[in-house]
């Protein structure tokens, strides 16, 4: 997991063993990247649009390669795809035909591992300026969105899809797409914002379907009340199912403020032995009908404020979610202790 060559390193991805023998090569805290969609929007482009981030894979893929390198120039050990609000339905909506989604689907994987071959090039070169160069093992996540982020209603902030959404309904319109991304070839995949029990299941249910999935996953659910997850499902439970899937490594929280992480962290801990990742927002709220963000949230200082007492609660991979950047992905990499006082192991 994690190669350091342009190839995939896979072999043992069905087991734990490789995202613990990653976190042991990180110095124990890897650390995961930031926001995508504020970053894309800073280096100009337009995202006003059902596909939200997605978009850049139409119109502008060099932005997004820019920004992956943005973040692994800032210490992040894992980037994640521009693929969360990117499906075979969503581009089929817009009028592209399945070969032509799914296409866009692969690309958002090739491009996370372009910047990957880009930055090592880049530590070879030697000069820093201020930038972490360390050729390290770097994974690329190819990011599952729920399907609340395909609704582009905000409904992945309310787990509310209605009494006719079914478990298997849900395990059909997410089949093909993760078949395309695993076959795109990245190293984890990451099922980003579930925000109920159902889907959960969906997505573990799938990937024990699924036998030609070998890659390793990670389940992160997001929170409004630092009890359940956002749909009113107990985070315990959902946790539950998360633990209990064979092809997840480790089991988090995403998209959620700082001030609910550390109690979850705890609560993740009562029903899991797996790694804890974790990747706040900034603390800002989303107003879901004007599609914008409450700027409600803390500073980059108050952020890492928190991360040792996050990574002391058990959280072993630590990152950034909505509106945080590379220079908060630069702060937490600075202040992990085991990250700041020596490079890591090659």
């Amino acid at each position: 997991m994690g190669s350091r060559s342009s190839s995939s390193s896979v072999e043992t991805a069905s087991s734990s063993s490789s995202m613990r023998e990653f976190l042991r090569q990180a110095g124990g805290v890897a650390v995961v990247d930031g926001g995508l969609a504020t970053e894309l929007e800073r280096h100009g482009a337009d995202l006003n649009d059902p596909l939200w981030s997605a978009k850049c894979l139409l119109t502008s893929s060099h932005l997004i390669r820019t920004v992956h390198l943005d973040y692994l120039e800032a210490g992040a050990d894992i980037i994640i795809t521009a693929s969360y609000q990117a499906t075979i339905q969503g581009f089929e909506a817009k009028g592209f035909s399945t070969e032509e989604s799914e296409s866009l689907l692969r690309k958002s994987v090739e491009i996370a591992r372009e910047a990957r071959d880009i930055y090592y090039e880049r530590c070879s070169e030697g000069s820093c300026d201020g930038r972490v160069l360390n050729h390290r093992p770097i994974i690329v996540a190819a990011s599952v969105g729920s399907y609340g982020a395909y609704l582009a209603d905000g409904s992945e902030y309310s787990g509310d899809y209605g009494e006719a959404m079914t478990l298997g309904a849900l395990k059909e319109f997410h089949r093909r797409r993760v078949q395309v991304l695993t076959e795109a070839g990245p190293d984890l995949l990451a099922f980003e914002t579930i925000p109920n029990k159902l889907e959960a299941q969906a997505f573990a249910e799938l990937l024990e379907e699924e036998e030609d999935i070998k890659l390793p996953a990670w389940f992160c659910f997001n929170s409004k009340d630092g009890v359940n997850v956002v749909s009113g499902d107990s985070f315990l439970e959902c946790a539950s199912v998360a633990e209990s899937c064979k092809k997840v490594v480790a089991v988090g929280i995403n998209c959620t403020p700082p001030r609910f992480i550390h109690g979850l962290i705890t609560t993740i801990k009562k029903v899991a032995t797996k790694p804890i990742v974790i990747y706040p927002n900034s603390g800002e709220s989303y107003d879901a009908d004007r599609k914008e963000w409450q700027n409600t949230g803390v500073s980059d200082e108050d952020f890492v404020s928190y991360v040792n007492k996050w990574c002391e609660a058990g959280a072993s991979l630590v990152g950034g979610c909505c509106r945080t950047t590379p220079n908060t992905i630069r702060a937490i990499y600075r202040t992990i202790p085991s990250r700041s006082t020596s490079p890591p192991e090659q």
